[in-house]
């Protein structure tokens, strides 16, 4: 069997990986994010300028945060400072920061490239605001996590944040030939195999070299085929953070099909989700809340339908328990939908914030002592059962309280039926006013 890449120019025992040989030399040689780099886009008018602003590069891994923020150094004629926020504490900050005013005196700027940004605390990050300021430097941070929530405001508002994208299969295939242009040969895949390390890839450049790297270490002499690739390369884990960004934005797919009716799409979201390593009694829980919040009392089975999945999972375990979430998501995507309740609850918690404290009317008070029936607790109050239609029409409200309508059931499911009961009890009440 012959080497892969034995009439390749490279030398294979170069120590510098592949993902660094491959590394842009200008901003034109950047794969993807055309967005932010082609004609007109804010990177390009940024060089195309020279001005030269703070920026927060905010995207998932290997689509090339690190290397746009080197390049535009370059371009600026600025001293490349990159700092890990894992490693570096104030005190190092201090340091850089004294030094990049001594430059700045010196007619020379500073590009400060903060990997993982977000990792920074407060006092880390608000070190950085009086040098912002003053033009000592310009920061550029690089983050897969959303800066809205992981930033200070005070950060936020002195810089730019523009989002990076990841990379498509379109994109992976140019790095792809760029490789074998580099190499001088071409990589031994049958198209099966490539598209399955595109797919093991899922949108990271880097993570694509190094698959690569592995591939050509290996000595074939035949194309390598899906198989080959499934023996011989590790499967890579889904891009899933159980408290990131991520965690969040496929919850919030799953949600939002359930509320939208797409029982398809639901599915797809409950298998990226499990896939991804989520806790499957995480999913129960907030299928639970999605039969409360979206299906309601249109169909109040919804409920115990959701509770019983949770509870065959407790008992059968993956992977036979996720079946039963699979089909409690199901039936909420199918279900009728309303969140009359959810609304009705929330205009009672806002109208209880405006009115404090208000006391029950007494006549709805139980007087269980001479004292309290002598301060008129539960005088005049009637017994709905003795009433007509089993239906008083008695105010429960806090006499400075206006009665007002928290709850309006919607014309769908089960709510419909509701909806006529209430029409029904309203009127029984106009009626007892009219006596």
């Amino acid at each position: 069997m012959s080497d892969l890449f034995a009439n390749s120019s490279i030398d294979q025992n170069l120590e510098s990986p592949l993902a660094d040989k491959m590394r842009p030399q200008s901003l034109d040689e950047v794969i993807g994010q055309h967005h932010l780099l082609g004609e007109g886009a804010p990177l390009q008018n940024m060089v195309s300028s020279g001005n030269f602003s703070s920026l927060i590069l905010w995207g998932p891994p290997g689509v090339g945060k690190t290397t746009i923020a080197r390049l535009l150094a370059d371009h600026s004629k600025s001293h490349f400072e990159q700092l890990s926020a894992i490693f570096t504490g104030v005190s190092d900050l201090k340091k850089v920061f004294e030094t990049a005013k001594i430059r700045r005196t010196n007619g020379h700027k500073t590009i400060i490239f903060v990997d993982e940004i977000h990792r920074f605390n407060k006092s880390q990050q608000d070190s950085f605001l009086p040098f912002l300021e003053d033009g000592t430097i310009t920061l550029i941070g690089a983050t897969t996590e959303n800066p809205s929530f992981e930033l200070n405001s005070a950060i936020l508002s002195r810089v730019q944040v523009l989002v990076l994208e990841r990379l498509t299969n379109s994109n992976l295939e140019n790095i792809f030939e760029r490789a074998e242009s580099l190499l001088g040969s071409k990589i031994n895949l049958d198209l099966d195999a490539k598209n399955e390390l595109f797919k093991q890839a899922d949108g990271d450049g880097r993570t694509l070299l190094n698959l690569i790297e592995n591939i050509i270490s290996w000595k074939v002499s035949d194309p390598l085929t899906v198989e080959d690739l499934s023996v011989r390369l590790s499967k890579r884990l889904k891009k899933y953070d159980k408290s990131g960004e991520e965690h969040y934005n496929l919850i919030s797919a799953l949600h939002k099909s359930i509320r939208g009716s797409d029982p398809d799409a639901a599915l797809y979201w409950l298998a990226r989700i499990l896939d991804g390593g989520e806790d499957p009694r995480f999913v129960a829980r907030r299928l639970l809340r999605m039969a409360l919040e979206d299906v309601g009392l249109a169909d109040p089975q919804a409920q115990s339908i959701c509770l019983h999945a949770w509870q065959s999972f407790e008992r059968l375990g993956s992977p036979e328990g996720e079946l039963a979430l699979a089909q409690a998501a199901l039936y909420l995507a199918l279900a009728p939908k309303s969140n009359a309740s959810y609304k009705g609850f929330a205009s009672s918690l806002e109208m209880v914030k405006k009115t404090g404290s208000e006391p029950p009317p007494k006549h709805i008070l139980n007087a269980p002592t001479e004292l309290m029936r002598d301060q008129g607790y539960g005088e005049n109050y009637e017994y709905d059962h003795d009433s007509a239609d089993g239906f008083s029409g008695q105010n429960y409200f806090p006499e400075n309280i206006d009665r007002f309508t928290a709850y309006q059931p919607v014309e769908r499911g089960f709510e419909r039926e509701l909806k006529k009961r209430i029409s029904y009890f309203n009127n029984l009440r106009e009626k007892r006013k009219s006596v």
